[in-house]
């Protein structure tokens, strides 16, 4: 009797042991929707997480499918070594992948005693903050496997919900047996790199990167000279090259990229990132070659001629993506040393130029880039353009039309400064509209300079745009942060009143900043003849010193 007893608590032993270890083999397929404030996503690719007692794998619906869009990643964890492999698809023929056998180890949760059900199964909560992010999940032991739809909570057991903040929610919706786990076809293609280099892989995939000019010398100087790829002219202060453009989507965003250093030059200076149209018979780059006194003149009865700065019937005038102003030798002068002063090394300026699209989707223009200086040294400077498309979005912005430039890029070559506005005239341009255009906007450009502390760079002027002489907007452009960028300007002058010249506000920039557009709304415009006037109180020279406008406006348009 004792050894039928003792037979049968081993076969009962060995069944148990049997049938747990089938239940953690068991295979689980779980299909996860996510949710904003209380609504389903629309159009929402379902995640799809795959999960045994051995690996968990996070993938998605759209993927299985291959009707995603590149770049997707997928997640592999092994849960006897407690690590993860993440895959990411950069486009067709090029994946990368990364191993993490860290992070899972260091999250930390808060498990409470509440419960819930879902889809059938007891839930407990964990809660941790995520980036200041509240961040609760909702496991499952019941089906002695591991998996969660994101990296996080995948120690726990099986994550049937996740809540981020009460607004943003994952949840399970159905959970299939599976015969086997799904595997990556990907994992042994995809080159092996660092988490720092797979992150900024997977980051610059999703967007397309123009690499205009790099590290480049902008100075003054009869040595500088063009080469195959990069032309330059007014003595070096002006660099030029030819870009094919791919097709830009409507409603995508486009965005213009500079940074630069002092490469010598220890002065706050103006710089200026443009596209020169070409579809008139005269273009800017025929000044370029042959001389400022070759473009077409505009004159308002102050004496003066002012070279290539409006439209006219057969020449159209620069197209300014971005303004920009150099700080005071950032790098070059790092060596200044004051107290409490560490300065920076590089200056980075980006601006959103997506209103431009049409000026450069599916073309192939001159875009050049200009620093005003005197120095055989000059500055160092790098120019990206990086556009990030939309598929669906709503058509804007089809109409483009360069108006006026003042801004004299070719000032180390004789273009006539920006003066015009001393005179009730001021800067008139008029043009001629082919077609009727809806919603019509003018992105403007201004900025004051010159005449030292009673100049117009430092004493606030009303600017009037009328449009058929009816004034359409005034304003007073005005920068009151230039003290914000002081750790971009080693070499500012400091004054006995205990601030730098880099500290004082300015019309509409600062040294080390980016100058906004001013975007002003027109309403619809009917076909015909049409006219900008755009007025100023530019202030009297003051010895040798003068005060002068830089302004640029583009008609854009539905």
């Amino acid at each position: 009797m004792k050894k039928i007893l003792t037979l049968f608590l081993v076969l009962s032993l060995s069944v148990t042991h049997a049938q747990k270890k089938d239940k953690s083999s068991t295979t689980y397929k779980i299909t996860y929707l996510r949710s904003s404030n209380g609504k389903l996503v629309e159009n929402q690719d379902p995640i799809l997480v795959f999960c045994n007692g051995r690996e968990t794998v996070l993938t998605s619906q759209n993927i299985l499918a291959a009707k995603t869009p590149f770049p997707f990643e997928q997640t592999v964890v092994n849960h006897s070594n407690n690590s993860y492999r993440q895959i990411g698809q950069l486009d067709k023929s090029k994946s990368v992948s990364t191993t993490d056998s860290i992070s899972l180890g260091k999250q930390t949760f808060e498990i409470g005693s509440e419960t819930k059900t879902i889809l059938g199964y007891k839930c407990r909560k964990a809660k941790t903050v995520v980036n200041s992010n509240q961040i609760e999940l909702w496991f499952t032991e019941d089906l002695n496997v591991k998996g969660a739809p994101t990296v996080l909570g995948q120690n726990l057991g099986l994550v049937l919900e996740m809540n981020r903040n009460n607004n943003y929610i994952i949840s399970a919706t159905k959970i299939e047996k599976q015969k086997e786990i799904y595997k990556l076809n990907s994992l042994s293609n995809a080159k092996q790199v660092d988490l720092l280099t797979y992150r900024d892989l997977l980051w610059k995939s999703r967007f397309t990167t123009l690499k205009i000019f790099e590290n480049e010398t902008i100075n003054f100087s009869e040595a500088s000279k063009s080469n195959d790829s990069i032309l330059r002219f007014a003595n070096g202060t002006i660099i030029l090259k030819k870009v094919k453009f791919p097709t830009i989507n409507n409603g995508s965003q486009i965005f213009a990229e500079v940074s630069e250093q002092s490469n010598g030059d220890a002065y706050d200076r103006t710089g200026s990132v443009f596209v020169i149209p070409t579809d008139q018979k005269i273009s800017f780059l025929d000044g370029l070659k042959d001389g400022a006194k070759t473009l077409p003149v505009y004159e308002n009865g102050n004496g003066k001629q002012y070279q290539g700065v409006v439209r006219t019937q057969n020449y159209a005038p620069l197209l300014e993506l971005m303004r920009f102003f150099t700080p005071f030798g950032i790098k070059q002068y790092n060596h200044i040393q004051l107290k409490d002063k560490t300065w920076h090394e590089i200056v980075p300026y980006r601006q959103d130029i997506s209103e431009l699209r049409t000026a450069l989707s599916n073309q192939e223009v001159w875009v050049g880039t200009f620093i005003g200086n005197y120095d055989k040294g000059g500055h160092k400077v790098s120019l990206n353009i990086t556009i990030h498309n939309e598929e669906n979005a709503a058509s804007k912005n089809n109409f483009l039309l360069p108006l006026f430039n003042t801004t004299n890029v070719m000032e180390m070559a004789g273009q006539e400064y920006a003066t015009m506005f001393n005179n009730e005239k001021g800067l008139l341009v008029e043009f001629t509209l082919d077609k009727d255009l809806k919603n019509a906007k003018l992105r403007y450009i201004t900025t004051g300079h010159g005449g030292w502390e009673n100049g117009d760079e430092f004493v606030p002027k009303k600017n009037s745009i009328l449009l058929d002489e009816k004034e359409v907007n005034a304003f007073i452009p005005w920068r009151q942060d230039c003290g914000s960028y002081r750790l971009f300007n080693p070499a500012s002058g400091n004054f006995n009143n205990g601030l730098s010249s880099s500290d004082y506000s300015r019309s509409n920039w600062c040294p080390g900043t980016v100058t906004n557009p001013a975007i002003i709304e027109l309403g619809d415009l009917k076909a015909g003849k049409h006219s900008f006037r755009i007025k100023i109180p530019q202030g009297a020279p003051e010895g040798n010193s003068f005060s002068f406008w830089n302004v640029s406006g583009v008609l854009v348009a539905d």
